[in-house]
């Protein structure tokens, strides 16, 4: 990543796509018109810097101010950052220099980290470091040291990101839309800490051992064997399935410049195709359809993976018909990833390769 560059602004990328992100004149979501970075933060971030899940009771998690970090890159808007970030530090801080992932009515209401939050913020803050100089680096980097400390544990093949520090006993509870190549790969250079190349070989090794004919699944548990082995969720809610959270995950391996990584993300794009039909919300992990509910998410993860097999007419069309959701039905998780992954398609100076740039 080296020193600060000049960054080229992400609605200009966008243009690469349908409709574009719209970072300029934004307007909130919910009246009908494509959610855009500005209008996502003017939306979802209150005037302390807190991202409130308007739609699940007004509740903030850490996920969600480490999106907000970075959907504010996008839209070059350090002000908002910074509150962002403020308003993370002051409340959700733990004494381990990790944060807590849920807070509502007032106070933390569960403690443990969750860990996807942490390394994203930790790339925003690389990010910001970059765009507009500062200390946020030095952060970033503190940050980073916090997680591999506390969030990881030693492998066969080198280190995994656990879920958060109750996962950190075997068989350890494993995310793979956790797994960000490209977070990884900025980490390692900004520190020049050796654990982050083992969390990358780790990582690709815990994805790599599931079964290479099926969808990844929103959560595995991983041996001390380094095996990944789909599960359920860990409140034991809902059976091993490829929804809200796995589709993450061809949407960080798309952007990621490693080939194995690409390669991995069009598999998943061509298991979903098998069917007819736009994506839906929820697959078994066989690739079955399980839902008739439309999730921009899902949809942006196709247009990921499809781009990244090189099929980059139907990954535009992807995105279009995610915008098209998200108009019908806005979420504050929809909305987020709706600004996001066209970003991380598109924008280099987000740190990777990106397929549709």
């Amino acid at each position: 990543m080296g020193g600060a560059r000049a960054r080229v602004p992400v609605g200009l990328l966008c243009l690469l796509l349908v409709a574009g992100c719209g970072t300029d004149d934004a307007a909130p979501t919910g009246d009908g018109a494509p959610v855009t970075a500005a209008g996502f933060l003017a939306t979802y971030v209150d005037d302390d810097g807190r991202v409130v899940r308007r739609d699940q009771g007004g509740d903030t998690v850490s996920e969600g101010q480490a999106y907000a970090m970075l959907i504010a890159l996008t839209a070059d808007d350090q002000e908002t950052f910074d509150r962002v970030w403020g308003w993370t530090r002051d409340h959700l801080t733990r004494d381990d220099g990790l944060f807590s992932w849920h807070w509502a009515d007032g106070a933390v209401v569960d403690e443990p980290s969750a860990s996807d939050a942490e390394v994203d913020m930790a790339r925003a803050l690389l990010l910001a470091g970059d765009a507009w100089g500062g200390d946020y680096r030095d952060q970033a980097v503190a940050l980073g040291g916090a997680v591999l400390d506390h969030l990881t544990v030693e492998v066969p093949a080198g280190r995994l990101l656990v879920a958060g520090q109750w996962a950190t006993e075997a068989p350890y509870t494993f995310n793979p839309s956790y797994v960000s190549p490209v977070a990884t790969a900025m980490l390692a250079e900004a520190s020049g800490d050796p654990r982050w190349a083992e969390l990358e070989a780790g990582s690709r090794a815990a994805l790599a051992s599931l079964p290479g004919d099926q969808l990844p699944p929103d959560w595995a548990e991983v041996g001390t064997d380094g095996v990944a082995r789909a599960t359920g969720s860990p409140d034991g809610s809902a059976p091993p399935a490829y929804s809200y959270d796995a589709a993450r995950l061809p949407l960080r391996l798309a952007e990621s410049c490693v080939e194995d990584d690409t390669r991995l993300a069009a598999s998943v794009a061509a298991l979903v195709a098998r069917h007819d039909g736009d994506p839906v919300a929820r697959y078994d992990l066989q690739g079955a359809p399980q839902s008739d509910d439309a999730s921009p998410l899902v949809t942006m993860a196709q247009a990921a993976g499809l781009a990244a097999g090189g099929d980059t007419e139907a990954a535009r069309s992807a995105v279009a018909a995610a915008r098209d959701q998200q108009r019908a039905s806005p979420t504050y998780y929809g909305d987020a990833w709706t600004v996001l992954a066209p970003a991380l398609l598109t924008d280099p100076d987000l740190g990777g390769c990106p397929p549709l740039g």
